[in-house]
């Protein structure tokens, strides 16, 4: 039973992509801040996506194994576009919104101290377009470079 799971690929091949996203991630952040902030290697939010790359890289490996008009690949394709416009749109609102309550906590905490405002929401949630199409675009690369190389389609 463990080694059927270890060895689907349409299950571990989503989950390197992911990995690999959130290296990137850790690497970008590192260029630009030239700080090594290992939070990044597990945190939601910024370039590129690794929810995109993750259900992109599940709905491309589907494809490629069992085809385009399987059923599998039709619902991972479903999920696959829920889950990345849900990063875009909702998570990049909450995300706006985090910004605008935390000036109000910074208001509050001006004039009085109140404990429930000790902390700062966090405003980086969500993903912009370009964060969710890098993501989608490494997730279909890593699963069809994968595929190919282990010559399974």
């Amino acid at each position: 039973m463990l080694y059927e799971i270890i060895t689907n690929k349409v299950l571990i091949i989503p989950i390197c992509s992911w990995a690999i996203a959130q290296l990137l991630k850790l690497i970008l952040v590192l260029i630009q801040k030239r700080q090594l902030d290992l939070r990044y290697l597990v945190i939601s939010g910024g370039m590129p996506s690794s929810h995109s790359a993750l259900v992109s890289a599940l709905a491309t490996s589907v494809a490629l194994i069992e085809g385009l008009g399987s059923v599998a690949f039709g619902i991972s394709a479903i999920l696959a576009l829920v889950v990345m416009y849900d990063a875009a749109g909702v998570r990049q609102s909450v995300g706006k919104q985090s910004v605008v309550l935390n000036r109000i906590i910074q208001e509050l905490r001006l004039r009085r101290p109140v404990t429930e405002l000790e902390r700062d929401l966090r405003e980086f949630i969500g993903h912009t377009s370009f964060q969710v199409i890098a993501g989608g675009s490494l997730g279909v690369v890593v699963a069809w470079l994968w595929l190919a190389i282990a010559g399974t389609y």
